[in-house]
């Protein structure tokens, strides 16, 4: 089933079935899973279970992409990548549904190879039986995004051909967005000059939100940069929350990530322009839950 018929068939079946669009009616599944523990693969494991489990998602023959955050040359406890071993954890889940080929990359900030190999995803990947892809130039292809900020803009390939899209970001601090999570996870997925959209920072996340569909996006927060973020540097910027968060609803995700940091979602620009565009809910009270430790 192609990536874009798939979301099409949970938004159907949801409203013949009188529930919110993106959501099973049978059985009724939380919107957000929020798992705590020492162990970054169960909980990991744990939250996509609550969410129905991994063949939801992904099934039997399908060429699966994973968005992790590999910008940085920075080590895995310096909390500016996502954690390797969760990385590791849902390229083995995607095969264990039956996936094809699975391929991880990302459009790094520092040069690429010595981001993939120090972050410590790319050992992760390759021992999982996954590839590993360069954010190459002959692997753009120019698109159009038909976003109210962002038209024609070049995109990786390799997105644009999965059947399934997984986003893995990293939670940190940010100084243009105030943090960095699911939404702006994308501007990884896409080449051109990031700087260009620095100046339309907020609106940039969410045409970029509304044009990728991932099928899931799992939040990385077992450890959290809420200092001299993006990039850190140090650990004592970093703190150990030993969470992720999944789900389908970018928004609700990126809103519970915020809190980390002790920020009301309401505060994140982007937040209220996503929300306002009709691409999920960030008012948490308004969002079905389900928390776990284990």
């Amino acid at each position: 089933m192609e990536r874009r018929d798939f979301i099409k068939d949970l938004v159907i079946g949801g409203v013949a079935l009188g529930v919110s669009p993106g959501l099973w009616a049978q059985p009724a599944y939380p919107e957000l899973a929020v798992v705590t523990g020492e162990s970054p693969d169960r909980i990991t494991r744990e939250a996509v279970q609550i969410l129905g489990g991994i063949k939801r998602f992904i099934g039997r023959g399908d060429k699966v992409i994973i968005k992790p955050n590999i910008g940085w040359d920075r080590s895995p406890e310096m909390a500016a990548c996502t954690n390797p071993e969760i990385v590791k954890t849902v390229v083995a889940m995607a095969f264990e549904a039956g996936a094809k080929d699975v391929i991880v990359m990302d459009h790094t900030i520092n040069q690429a190879k010595r981001c993939y190999i120090r972050s410590g995803i790319q050992a992760a990947v390759q021992s999982a039986g996954a590839k590993v892809l360069l954010a190459e130039d002959q692997r753009l292809k120019k698109v159009n995004l038909k976003g109210e900020w962002l038209k024609d803009w070049e995109v990786y390939i390799d997105f644009l051909e999965a059947d399934k899209i997984i986003n893995l970001p990293a939670t940190k601090v940010h100084s243009l967005s105030k943090v960095t999570l699911g939404m702006k996870n994308w501007l990884g997925a896409i080449g051109g000059s990031r700087n260009q959209l620095h100046q339309i920072i907020d609106q940039a996340i969410v045409d970029l939100t509304a044009f990728f569909e991932p099928c899931l996006t799992i939040l990385d927060s077992y450890r959290i940069l809420f200092r001299n973020g993006p990039q850190g540097g140090r650990i004592s910027d970093t703190r150990l929350m030993k969470t992720v968060v999944a789900g389908i609803d970018p928004v609700a995700i990126d809103a519970y990530g915020a809190t980390f940091f002790d920020y009301e979602p309401r505060e994140l620009l982007f937040l209220q322009l996503a929300a306002a565009r009709g691409l999920g809910k960030f008012e948490l009270e308004k969002v079905r839950i389900e928390k776990r430790t284990v």
